[in-house]
């Protein structure tokens, strides 16, 4: 539950700062999509270490560095995930954002929760 609030809370970022970026700034669909990815997950990272698995460990740079990699792979699966969504398959961009983001959701859970806390 907590996981899924704290997952709310950085689509909402992500999509509010791929919106800014693709939209207001006319940065490239990509660029903005991974800028709004980036701001997420570091976010995502502090609130699921100390509200949803209340971890201390004093290790904080280790475990962002595992928390990182798991996004990084995620970026890289929703870049693709989005691709074939918005370019190949003509689905808008912002629901195939929302597809792909639903996906990475699932993937970086069950990674986090056995990889990384």
């Amino acid at each position: 539950m907590k996981f899924g609030l704290v997952g709310l809370s950085g689509t909402a970022l992500d999509f509010g700062v791929t919106h800014l970026a693709k939209e207001k700034l006319l940065w490239n669909k990509y660029m903005a999509n991974t800028m709004g990815f980036v701001i997420a997950v570091t976010n995502n990272f502090f609130l699921n270490r100390y509200w949803t698995f209340h971890n201390h460990d004093q290790e904080v740079g280790w475990q962002f560095s595992k928390f990182m990699s798991v996004a990084l792979l995620g970026l890289v699966f929703h870049t693709l995930l989005l691709y074939l969504f918005s370019d190949k398959a003509r689905i808008n961009f912002y629901q195939s954002k929302l597809g792909a983001t639903i996906i990475v959701f699932v993937w970086n859970f069950f990674l986090n929760y056995f990889f990384t806390f």
